[in-house]
């Protein structure tokens, strides 16, 4: 299948057919800290609410530039801060941002439909989760890790109509009720590394894992969004290496139908939908030693998922030369680790790629660096519906 370019990749999605969709992923590195002037200052949400009202802060703009280059129908922003009020968070960055043309010759680009929830970075436990004798509430110790609720949220964009109503949400599912769960033992003392207190209690998602009906053509797809712990930042228990294990898993079993699992609203009914796609930095990839092996094996054998395409760019080759997968690579420290995974059934994959500009090129000051925009990049496929 032959790859499209990056000129090709900023043409109008309204290009396509009416059944054709554009979904993309993008960790976007919107989270308050990004916009502290004094080291000082005390990371908060309005920080964030700030440069969104004022609509010129650079690196936002190059988002919003990335975004109305690609053109994606439907967008899943991973660290994208939870703000409850979305007057001042998603509405300010649609208004100031999305719809200003960021450079000649671009278009703006509108989501009528847009949904945000609670996360649990930053949300606190009573609990010593990290293991230092203290229980602050915060960082480590926070049910995801996070200095504040909300940081490292998730936003979905969408041209098309969201059934609120009908979202599922796993925010709260606790991870000891997952069945063989890979439960961190600290291996100096053989004793589960998490009091018996913390442990049934602990929450499995360090953000959340969301179900997003959508309609389009009178058909419903699914957006299973989600954005696990990185598997680093621990010692030898491999705490986080393990979460984003069960995390995965916990996708592919929803998939799978698995009894054991329970939404936000205390309903085990199974996972229904024919049509889907899988959307997030999921922090796995299958050249990190990091990752735990067959982490992401349960996606890519599950039954339900079609693998079989895999997204790549010239930029990312030329950022890793020699390197085994390099043009896979979907972040700056040379991993693939944002993905854009459908369904077997109810989808034919035409294209796809990864917006990532070559060095020499106009675009590539989009990316040049993490403060140009995010040391991720945006990644999409083209999926046809199919019968």
């Amino acid at each position: 299948m032959e790859k499209i370019t990056e000129a090709q990749a900023t043409a109008e999605s309204s290009a396509l057919t009416p059944t054709q969709l554009r979904i993309a992923t993008f960790n976007v590195s919107m989270e308050a800290t990004n916009y502290q002037t004094d080291q000082n200052e005390e990371a908060s949400l309005a920080l964030l609410e700030d440069a969104l009202a004022s609509g010129s802060h650079p690196q936002i703009r190059n988002i919003a530039e990335i975004i109305q280059r690609v053109r994606p129908d439907i967008l899943l922003l991973n660290e994208f801060d939870y703000i409850p009020q979305q007057a001042k968070g998603i509405d300010q960055f649609k208004k100031r941002y999305l719809a200003v043309p960021q450079h000649s010759g671009l278009q703006p680009v509108d989501y009528p439909y847009a949904y945000i929830a609670p996360v649990n970075t930053g949300e606190p436990s009573p609990f010593d989760l990290s293991g230092d004798g203290k229980a602050t509430g915060k960082g480590a110790d926070a049910w995801g890790f996070g200095f504040y609720p909300g940081q490292y949220g998730m936003v979905v964009l969408s041209r098309y109509p969201i059934a609120a109503d009908q979202v599922r949400s796993f925010q709260k599912f606790k991870w000891a009720d997952m069945p063989g769960a890979l439960k961190p033992v600290d291996p100096e003392t053989g004793l589960s590394w998490y009091s018996a207190e913390a442990w049934p209690e602990l929450r499995l998602s360090s953000k959340s894992l969301w179900d997003l009906p959508i309609t389009v053509a009178g058909q419903t797809l699914h957006v299973l969004a989600s954005h696990p712990t990185p598997p680093v930042f621990d010692g030898p228990e491999d705490r986080n290496g393990r979460r984003n294990h069960d995390e995965i898993r916990l996708l592919a079993d929803y998939l799978s139908q698995a009894g054991y699992i329970y939404d936000d609203n205390g309903s085990k009914a199974p996972f229904s939908g024919q049509r889907f796609v899988i959307l997030g930095d999921l922090n796995a990839s299958v050249y990190s030693k990091d990752t735990l092996p067959g982490t992401l094996d349960q996606l890519f054998n599950h039954s339900a998922i079609n693998a079989s395409f895999t997204p790549t760019s010239e930029g990312a080759h030329q950022n890793a030369p020699g390197v085994a997968g390099a043009a896979e690579h979907t972040a700056a420290w040379k991993s693939r680790a944002d993905y854009v995974l459908p369904s077997k059934q109810g989808w034919r994959i035409v294209d796809g790629g990864v917006f990532w500009p070559t060095q020499g090129t106009a675009e590539f000051r989009l990316i040049a660096s993490r403060k140009a925009s995010s040391d991720h990049r945006l990644v999409y496929l083209d999926l046809q519906i199919t019968d």
